[in-house]
């Protein structure tokens, strides 16, 4: 079997650097470009580098942010600033966001301990974390972290070093399958996870 020509070949690899997409699905997204008009292939490539340039990192929660300085959500007046939740990704930001009773802010860690991965304290923001429960009034921080190993490791470490600032520590609760990510959790999931959350001392 021939393979594909070099400039489809190229785009077919760049589609499979995305998290989740095989050889099969970058090829259909690698056709489906080559089906855009040349207006429409430009639209798509100025989106991802406007993104790329214009998405930057709120100095408060480390998440993602459209504006200069503080996120939306760090800058309002309407967020209880005493309950913190923390998650392992910008996008589980918007994912939580979907459940209307949380009210209290969020910390993003930007990944989770996995010695593995060689991924390490120092490489995630807890020291930033750590700064935060010391400058605000906080009286909890939910982790919500997902429900596998290496998240489960972070979420104790979290517990551990917050011990000295005697703020409560919970889990989210099992409302999560173990093993899968809250970015496909719905809404009613969500909601029973944060209601029946744990604490971890």
């Amino acid at each position: 079997m021939a393979e594909y020509i070099t400039p489809i070949k190229r785009l077919i690899e760049e589609f499979r650097r995305l998290p989740g997409v095989g050889a099969k699905t970058a090829a259909r997204y690698a056709f489906a470009t080559l089906s855009f008009t040349e207006e429409d292939a430009t639209r798509f490539a100025d989106a991802i580098l406007g993104a790329k340039r214009d998405v930057r990192t709120c100095p408060v929660c480390c998440g993602f942010t459209a504006e200069e300085g503080e996120c939306e959500i760090c800058s309002s007046k309407d967020r209880d600033r005493s309950v913190i939740c923390v998650v392992e990704d910008p996008k589980d930001v918007m994912v939580m966001e979907k459940v209307r009773g949380y009210k209290g802010t969020y910390h993003v860690l930007g990944g989770v301990l996995s010695p593995i991965d060689n991924v390490s304290v120092e490489d995630l923001n807890i020291k930033e974390l750590m700064e935060r429960v010391k400058s605000d009034e906080v009286s909890e921080v939910i982790v919500a972290t997902n429900p596998t190993p290496s998240g489960d490791t972070t979420a104790a470490y979290i517990a551990r070093a917050l011990e000295p600032y005697g703020v409560e520590v919970s889990r989210l609760a099992y409302g999560i399958p173990v093993g899968a990510d809250i970015e496909y959790a719905d809404e009613v999931t969500l909601m029973r996870a944060l209601e029946g959350r744990k604490y971890l001392k």
